[in-house]
């Protein structure tokens, strides 16, 4: 029976989801043991399901619009409903003198966030160049950069002008901004150990990884890892992310593929299908 591979992000937006895989309890094998797990970006997770390198990854939203096959795991998402923090738009000028855009191209869903919003409300007509994120590079050719993940939340800010782009949605659209999701290639599936409970295994991980205690620990181990207090990494996983694919959420996700459509960011979203929540096959 073959074991299912797992593609997950090397960020800290992610320690809390793989906290039973990592984590398991004394004694206990945990759910570690009945997958293979690696690490990357958010877009090679896409790469690694669309390429059947990987058969569940923590994938960009804006990649289910264009890899077919997949099932979302409900009620896990990265998502915001305030100012993410980790998704920001560093500027050398005021947002209306902005030219030209030097892109991380590490989230697919943050370069067509960064698209719909110029297109939709800043105006458009900007030169969009994607870009290794090392900010004082992007920053020497281009008027300002989009910064994802680990490097934006070490980006002083009192230097630079900078928009938190989940911000901008929520105030924009009034809906959350859903950054990535769970998802798992149906083809995979026919293979897999069908007692395996994909959608429980991976939402109690979530919550586990949620306990008091447990945010802690990962606030003591990340933040010397990211020069950041442990308050700082601590308010950033419990205020800033919200970590549940709840009705607004879908309600946002289903907009934001809508928008990207339109201002030609994304290709046409096919409809969210999801596993059921005990055993590893779609309704």
């Amino acid at each position: 029976m073959k074991r299912l591979r797992i593609s997950a992000i090397s960020y800290l937006n992610t320690a809390p989801l793989m906290w039973d895989f990592e984590n398991p309890q004394q004694g206990q094998p945990g759910p570690a043991a009945n997958f293979d797990i690696s690490y990357t970006l958010p877009s090679q997770c896409a790469g690694n399901l669309q390429q059947g390198l990987a058969d569940i990854g923590i994938i960009p939203a804006a990649a289910y619009a264009s890899i077919p096959g997949l099932g979302i795991l409900p009620g896990v998402a990265i998502a915001s409903l305030r100012a993410v923090r980790s998704i920001l738009l560093v500027s050398k000028l005021p947002l209306e003198k902005i030219k030209t855009v030097a892109l991380d191209t590490s989230s697919l869903t943050s370069v067509a966030l960064t698209r719909v919003l110029f297109a939709k409300w800043w105006g458009g007509h900007r030169i969009f160049n994607a870009c290794d994120p090392e900010l004082e590079t992007m920053l020497q050719q281009n008027d300002a950069a989009l910064l994802i993940g680990d490097p934006a939340l070490q980006v002083d800010r009192s230097r630079y002008l900078t928009l938190d782009l989940a911000e901008e949605w929520i105030r924009l659209t009034g809906k959350p901004f859903v950054f990535a999701f769970w998802a798992v290639r149906q083809a995979a599936l026919k293979d897999a150990d069908s007692s395996l409970e994909l959608a429980a295994t991976f939402q109690e991980s979530r919550d586990h990884g949620l306990h008091r205690e447990n945010v802690d620990r990962i606030a003591r181990e990340w933040a010397p890892r990211l020069g950041l207090s442990e308050s700082g990494v601590r308010s950033y996983l419990t205020q800033n992310i919200h970590y549940y694919l709840d009705g607004e959420c879908l309600d946002g996700l289903r907009l934001f593929y809508r928008y990207g459509t339109e201002v030609g960011a994304l290709p046409a979203a096919p409809e969210l299908h999801f596993l059921e929540a005990a055993k590893p096959a779609l309704l």
